[in-house]
């Protein structure tokens, strides 16, 4: 039996964002597997800000995510006078957003798929008011497809 050999592949994805909330990224992170050709492994995604996350929720029903967008507001909320306010009253609620969600997320891939559950979708996470420009960072390690 021949182990397949090991392969890491990385890639950047750039998503603009217009407001706080959830956006969809399940989508463009399978296209990538898919481009590259990945097999079995493990899929690390990554974000570079300290005021978006991301997280692994459901993506059936739109009222999960427009309640998990109250319970942020509440943990965090845009009113209480934080000692950190010189880039705006979101901005410190948006670092305390991102701590408790995740900056990093590993998921398992199984014959070139993110092996997610039936009702989950890979969301990036907007903190802030203001459109932003958010950098994610790819990481596959694992075999790729025999073709």
């Amino acid at each position: 039996m021949t182990v397949p050999a090991v392969q890491q592949l990385s890639h950047a994805l750039t998503i603009e964002t217009h407001a706080p909330g959830f956006t969809d990224i399940t989508g463009q992170i399978a296209a990538w597997l898919d481009d590259e050709g990945a097999g079995e492994g493990l899929l690390n995604v990554f974000i570079a800000h300290t005021s978006a996350s991301l997280t692994i929720q459901e993506n059936a029903d739109p009222d999960v995510l427009r309640d998990l967008t109250d319970a942020l507001e509440r943990i965090a909320p845009r009113g209480h006078p934080y000692r950190h306010n010189t880039e705006g009253s979101d901005d410190m609620p948006a670092h305390i957003k991102s701590m408790v969600t995740a900056t990093a997320l590993s998921i398992p891939v199984r014959q070139g798929r993110m092996a997610l559950g039936v009702w989950q979708g890979v969301y990036l996470v907007e903190h802030r008011d203001a459109p932003h420009r958010r950098e994610i960072t790819l990481t596959f390690l694992g075999s790729l497809r025999r073709e």
